[in-house]
């Protein structure tokens, strides 16, 4: 296969499960032409260092992930949202090689439009900080501690949204105070909820 990058040809190795299954999307993606390189331990397609999609595997499938799938056509229906709060990135699921040769002219389109989309420049438009639920318990400590809400504005968006949605999570109003409270120490180190 042309392009393949060595650094990456571990990835492909080391799966057991999916062994078949991942070089036959390696050689597909590769096939449209974009580079491929190693981000975040996994395959990633990059046009003109622009990220385009990744090659990854779950214990039920294996997947391509379109980087900006939000901004694709989705003709044929075949893209997933991982979760209800993934606002770009999109899916493409397999779990057999046949599966993964029957849909291959599909993939090779949704790579191909992908491709375009980052060539015309188009971005996708996130949900702004303002626009996730800030539960009572995380607006009663803001109030409540100054420079917990200092801290917290001081905060990237991509910060502020993952505790918010960490703490909007829980049902039950107990649990969601234990999560704030947890969590005020890193917030006021200036910490993200994984950074360690």
């Amino acid at each position: 296969m042309n392009g393949m990058n060595p650094r990456v040809d571990f990835y492909f190795h080391k799966a057991k499960k999916w062994q078949a299954e991942l070089e036959q999307l390696r050689r597909i993606v590769l096939d449209c032409a974009l580079i491929e390189e190693l981000k975040w331990g996994v395959p990633c397609y990059t046009f003109q260092g622009s990220n385009i999609a990744l090659i990854h595997v779950f214990k039920e499938y294996c997947a391509v992930l379109f980087v900006k799938g939000a901004l694709l056509q989705d003709a044929s229906r075949l893209l997933i949202q991982q979760t209800e709060h993934t606002q770009a990135a999109r899916q493409m699921r397999f779990t057999t090689v046949q599966e993964i040769l029957k849909l291959e002219p599909s993939l090779k389109a949704y790579l191909l439009e992908a491709l375009e989309v980052e060539k015309a420049g188009l971005k996708v438009n996130y949900k702004k900080t303002a626009e996730f639920i800030v539960p009572e318990e995380f607006q009663a400590k803001l109030a409540e501690l100054p420079d917990l809400k200092t801290a917290f504005e001081a905060l990237t968006p991509g910060r502020q949204k993952a505790y918010l949605l960490y703490f909007s999570a829980p049902k039950q109003a107990k649990t969601r105070l234990a999560r704030v409270e947890k969590c005020i120490p890193q917030i006021l180190l200036g910490k993200g909820l994984d950074d360690r």
